[in-house]
């Protein structure tokens, strides 16, 4: 009895559940096979066994955000429509609402970090990775220095007779607020005022390869490494004529100081790096018919303030310092430009407008008549586009004009301005996968140098940021670097060998160290049941 009660009471309860206690155990002596059960919430039925109402509230916490909590629940339950769908007189508690954020898979718990893998499998992102990435990047390797998985030394020469160096590029932004929060605290130690936000930031844009680091002269005075302190009040933030430059000032210091070697950047796919010369082909807009009262408007208008409008290209205006004009609004000031000519099979420029002497001279023909003018019988009669431009692409059998023009090899292959000013001046350029920036080895130098730049003291001048960001960043050794850099390989080689997102993700992790995986991968594999 006394036991009992001792029980009862570390279960802050009393003598009633002491009794219960003592017929459990004389219960279970008995027969072995005779455990209580709990009957807590067997005589109800729980609100989200209904589908219905299960789905709109998880739709419902969807539209409240990423920084959802139970009291949400609380609050979607306690709505008069809610309750009377649910035939309620009252809310639910907050105990209540936690549990149900378990059943819809919510976890209390940081956010995930790791390698992003949304948007690996879809069928472009797959074409391009798999027929042009991996092979162009397979091509290049057998040009390149072959390190060690340690990366402390070089294991032999390439097989080709001309060396080529790969360089990585990104932008990364440091924060002055960004310090390490987990450490060993002595139990003397009392909480202190900290700064609140992220604070003043730097981003860092840079090359990196495995032959040498960071892009720079032999001696370091020159480089190709962009600081600039993001913000519309302050340094503005990075565009394309700014990548325009960094690459050109890259390309100075590779021609001056290597030129008997073979280089090739490597950018992302952002839309910064990826954008095209302002009048550059594209059907993303056309319409499918010449403009009504499409003639070139010479300044006057036609009564009643109607004025002939014709199509082209919206573009920024641009000022005299290379930077975009604003309205007094804060708007950007745009104007119309014609769109540049497109290119017929057999070679022959393509001019978008009427010729001079034309009736409708200087006029945009429409999308229809550049199809007829290209082959294409009877497009008038096609639609311009088909509904959420999801049609397919089949050219004996066309849906929409600009389907057939988007299919038209002079639209797609429209070179990057990127593209165009590095391959002017005998540079290869190379864009890595969407949703693949494990294939971007400078990905984890960033990671690197974040982690040594969180442990040095925080300082409020943004002079002192700039120095502490520089100081990580040098603090990379070069061995590691080629270990990012054979992790990176890893990753290519298992995509190659026809993994996905996930399975590549395990494959790397398993066999690290390593730059290709073994022959027995797929066994592997089916042994984890990955596959």
């Amino acid at each position: 009895m006394a036991a009992s009660l001792r029980a009862a009471h570390a279960y802050e309860a009393g003598p009633w559940l002491a009794s219960r206690l003592r017929r459990w155990a004389r219960d279970f002596i008995l027969d072995r096979s005779k455990l209580p059960l709990s009957t807590y919430g067997k005589g109800s039925r729980s609100l989200l066994a209904d589908e219905e109402f299960r789905q709109e509230l998880f739709l419902h916490l969807q539209e409240v955000g990423k920084y959802v909590c139970a009291q949400d629940v609380v609050n979607y339950v306690a709505r008069d429509d809610v309750k009377e769908w649910l035939g309620l007189t009252q809310g639910i508690t907050l105990a209540t609402a936690q549990r149900w954020m378990k059943v819809l898979g919510y976890r209390w718990g940081r956010t995930p970090t790791g390698q992003y893998v949304d948007g690996h499998e879809r069928d472009d992102v797959v074409k391009y990775r798999q027929e042009v990435f991996l092979p162009v990047f397979a091509e290049l390797l057998t040009q390149t220095q072959v390190y060690s998985p340690e990366g402390l030394e070089c294991l032999g020469p390439h097989s080709s007779s001309q060396h080529t160096v790969i360089w990585h590029h990104d932008e990364s932004i440091f924060y002055a607020h960004n310090r390490q929060t987990l450490r060993w605290v002595h139990k003397s130690e009392t909480a202190v005022p900290h700064p609140k936000g992220e604070g003043p930031s730097l981003m860092v844009a840079d090359f990196v390869s495995a032959d040498y680091g960071w892009l720079r002269s032999p001696d370091g005075t020159e480089h190709a490494r962009v600081l600039l302190k993001p913000g519309k009040n302050r340094d503005g933030y990075f565009t394309n004529n700014d990548i325009l430059k960094q690459v050109a000032r890259a390309m100075d210091i590779l021609q001056r100081y290597y030129p008997n070697e073979r280089h090739v950047f490597v950018f992302d796919n952002a839309t910064t790096h990826l954008k095209r010369a302002d009048s550059a082909i594209s059907a993303r807009h056309m319409p499918k018919n010449m403009p009504k009262n499409g003639r070139e408007w010479d300044g006057k208008d036609w009564g009643g303030g109607r004025k002939p409008k014709n199509w082209g290209v919206e573009v920024n205006v641009v000022g005299a310092d290379g930077k975009p004009v604003y309205k007094p609004d804060g708007s950007l000031l745009k104007q119309k430009v014609k769109m540049g000519k497109g290119k017929l099979a057999d070679d022959t420029p393509q001019s978008f407008y009427y010729p001079d002497g034309h009736e409708f001279a200087g006029v945009f023909k429409g999308m229809a008549v550049i199809l007829e003018e290209r082959g294409y019988a009877d497009t008038k009669k096609l639609r311009a586009e088909c509904p959420g431009f999801k049609c397919p692409s089949v050219r004996a059998n066309p849906c929409c004009c600009r389907r057939l023009l988007y299919n038209e090899p002079d639209f797609v292959n429209v070179k990057s301005l990127l593209e165009t000013a590095c391959e002017k001046r005998g540079f290869l350029v190379l864009f890595v996968p969407k949703f693949h920036c494990e294939l971007n080895f400078i990905e984890l130098c960033w990671g690197y140098s974040k982690r040594i730049y969180q442990e040095f003291p925080m300082l409020s001048a943004e002079e002192d940021l700039e120095k502490n960001v520089l100081k990580a960043l040098e603090a990379i050794p070069i061995e590691t670097i080629r270990r990012f850099t054979t992790k990176s390989h890893r990753f290519m080689d298992t995509y190659r060998k026809g993994l996905n997102g996930k399975q590549a993700a395990w494959a790397s992790r398993k066999y690290r160290g390593h730059r290709v995986l073994p022959e027995s991968i797929f066994r592997d594999l089916e042994d984890a049941k990955l596959n």
